[in-house]
């Protein structure tokens, strides 16, 4: 019976699921420790929330994440009322994404450093055609799963991502500053 636990608890995934569009600007309010509930009622394990913008660790031996990313869209739709996308990384993927992060991109800059985690539906380098980055302004680099930007916090508002948030694309997509994006996967390594 020990080794059957320790041969199941073993072949799990580490994986973190990224929530869009909660618990931003007053709308789709869901309190983390709830939202840890229903991933262990989905039945998820070693479940652990990390901070208000919808970052849940988790573990299961389900190895589609598209079925997940369904799973847990259900899951919350039934039990918030709300409709949130999710983005699904497993550790490997999320070890992949921090190494690709631009060497130059420092915490405590005059920086804005953002981590803009794809949907596989727009998962390719063609996302960067219509999207127009200023040049000199900011910076924006495709990498397998993600879009990395940076621009000065002094030049945000001219920025071409500024007017991300009207573009059908914006719907699959979900950011995530720099700290939070090191900071999670330093989660999953526990």
């Amino acid at each position: 019976m020990h080794l059957t636990k320790m041969y199941e608890i073993k072949n799990k995934i580490t994986y973190v699921a990224l929530l869009r569009g909660i618990n931003v600007g007053g709308n789709s309010i869901i309190k983390m420790k709830d939202l840890g509930e229903l991933f262990e009622k989905l039945g998820f394990s070693r479940v652990q929330t990390y901070i208000q913008s919808g970052n849940v660790i988790f573990q299961t031996d389900e190895k589609n994440s598209r079925k997940l990313e369904e799973k847990i869209e259900k899951g919350v739709k039934r039990r918030f009322k709300c409709v949130s996308k999710v983005v699904i990384r497993t550790y490997n993927e999320m070890k992949q994404i921090v190494t690709n992060i631009p060497r130059s991109w420092e915490t405590g800059s005059d920086m804005k450093y953002n981590v803009l985690f794809l949907r596989h539906t727009v998962d390719t380098p063609k996302i960067l055609e219509g999207l127009n980055p200023k040049q000199g302004i900011e910076t924006v680099v495709y990498k397998k799963g993600v879009l990395f930007w940076s621009a000065k916090t002094s030049d945000l508002s001219r920025t071409a991502m500024i007017k991300l948030s009207s573009k059908k694309v914006y719907q699959e997509v979900t950011v995530r500053n720099l700290n939070t994006t090191r900071k999670i996967l330093e989660l999953m390594e526990k």
